[in-house]
């Protein structure tokens, strides 16, 4: 980026957030960054982040999984490689430059895999922000993801993150729970060897209280890069960054 907005053809389902024009002078060129929700999350959770990254300088772009949002009919891919391959071809990302990812809980493992691919085709990645997320190579070996009703609504209130008066309206379950079963399903089925690791920096973000990734399952992303690794804890539990959408901003833009 350099003070001015690239044009960037894209699927109409990728959100993007262009640098506000004010913030040129102040920030000067930042890395154009790309957010990848978490498990059953639509793109429009991550409007505020997006829009506090904007506000730095940041252009951003928040895609949207199958089954949710404009999506809702898109078949869902069944593996999170496949998922990551989809987002890596919705748009023309090397236009803008190197990329920073921003993925949150299962979106981490999903940008991951995105640096993967991206790095095959010749993408440069210079960074990816891990957040809530245990590493990909942790996966396997963890308790499978839950896929019935009842078992996917106990699990999305233990996480918290969502509005509880949300979760007792049936409509709006009729429309949560498959995305967030087919994102789960993808989940079950990922494995990674803890040997294969990407050429971008890994910068990992947690909750000190969240208590579905525990910190030991944060640090073991320092296996997964050839790069620069950082650690760093704030305040809150598994869905810490709604309470600190702007410290986050702040952290992850200034890099």
């Amino acid at each position: 980026m350099t003070g001015e907005t690239i044009a960037v053809q894209h699927k109409p389902w990728v959100k993007r957030f262009p640098a506000a024009p004010e913030s040129w002078a102040s920030h000067g060129p930042a890395t154009a960054t790309i957010v990848f929700p978490h498990a059953g999350g639509a793109a429009a959770a991550y409007r505020t982040f997006a829009l506090a990254m904007s506000q730095r300088g940041v252009d951003t772009s928040i895609v949207q999984y199958p089954r949710r949002g404009e999506r809702l009919a898109d078949p869902a891919p069944e593996t999170i490689a496949d998922l990551a391959a989809e987002m890596l071809d919705a748009a023309d990302w090397a236009r803008l430059g190197p990329l920073r990812l921003f993925g949150h809980c299962m979106g981490a493992l999903v940008g991951f895999e995105f640096a993967r691919a991206a790095q095959r085709r010749g993408v440069e990645v210079r960074e990816l922000w891990a957040s809530a997320s245990q590493a990909p190579s942790t996966v396997a070996g963890s308790r499978p993801a839950p896929t019935t009703d009842t078992e996917l609504l106990a699990d999305i209130v233990d996480l918290g993150g969502t509005d509880a008066r949300l979760l007792e309206d049936d409509d709006f379950l009729e429309l949560l729970l498959p995305a967030v079963r087919a994102d789960y399903q993808a989940f079950n089925r990922y494995s990674c060897e803890r040997t294969i690791r990407i050429a971008a920096e890994i910068h990992v973000l947690g909750g000190r209280t969240d208590h579905r990734v525990s910190q030991e399952l944060l640090r073991q992303w320092e296996f997964h890069t050839e790069s620069a690794f950082t650690y760093t804890l704030l305040d809150g539990g598994h869905f810490y960054i709604d309470a600190q959408i702007d410290d986050v901003a702040e952290l992850v833009s200034c890099t």
